[in-house]
């Protein structure tokens, strides 16, 4: 394959501006605000669970609340009842009378441990509100921190995507002042290899793989026709010699 050193050096400012994009969308991708926003995001999915976990237990709450203050009500009429009729002198048997005082006894043991019960829900039902009130309050914070990771990250998202731009420009410029079978080469070479399809002979070593050729390697090199397309025999890439080639 034949190209002009021209057009060979050409191919190390195609792999400069490949490995500025590389590097772009890899800063891209390691934004420390998508990190910070995916904290975020679980966090208030978190907390999403836990207040409608909060809520349903409201609704338990409640109606046990509801339940206990109904039977409350009832066992109080019935004492209210009883002591009525024996205000009223409506008792007038010994046994019937022994058997109503000790039905309000009863009655109103039952009914002490009945708002004993009330007390109890309506502490819970405290506790969950005030459990609740500090999810919805953390939820909000959370909202203005969510929102402010987004506007970082869009503005990094932004400089970033122009400089991609910029460098994918330039590189569309360079590309096309390029053989199409010696670019096609390179993007073959360039997909195998880790994004780096040529590489600069310096000092007698491949910049590609970092090894240094061999003597019989560097005189086939230095007796190769300047416009003929090298290859390192260790990495296979496109070796393009330059003026520090140490030939």
């Amino acid at each position: 394959m034949k190209a002009s050193p021209e057009e060979q050096l050409r191919l190390l400012e195609l792999a400069d501006l490949d490995a500025e994009l590389g590097r772009i969308d890899h800063r891209r991708q390691g934004l420390p605000e998508h990190e910070e926003l995916r904290k975020l995001e679980e966090r208030d999915a978190q907390l999403r669970d836990s207040l409608a976990a909060l809520e349903a237990e409201d609704g338990d709450l409640k109606r046990a609340q509801g339940k206990a203050e109904s039977d409350v009500d009832q066992v109080r009429s019935r004492v209210d009842r009883d002591r009525q009729r024996l205000d009223a002198g409506q008792v007038s048997s010994p046994r019937e009378l022994e058997n109503l005082q000790s039905e309000i006894i009863s009655l109103e043991r039952r009914q002490s441990d009945l708002e004993e019960v009330v007390l109890e829900v309506m502490e819970r039902r405290e506790t969950a509100e005030q459990n609740r009130g500090a999810a919805t309050a953390e939820r909000a914070q959370l909202a203005a921190a969510l929102l402010d990771a987004s506007a970082r990250r869009d503005v990094a998202v932004g400089e970033l995507a122009e400089q991609a731009r910029k460098a994918g420009s330039k590189r569309a410029e360079v590309a096309a002042q390029e053989p199409a079978e010696v670019l096609a080469l390179y993007d073959r070479l360039r997909a195998q290899h880790g994004g780096v399809g040529a590489a600069a002979l310096r000092r007698g070593r491949c910049e590609g793989c970092h090894l240094s050729l061999n003597t019989v390697d560097i005189n086939t090199i230095r007796a190769a026709p300047p416009d003929e397309v090298l290859r390192c025999e260790e990495c296979r890439r496109i070796l393009v010699r330059t003026d520090e080639s140490g030939l």
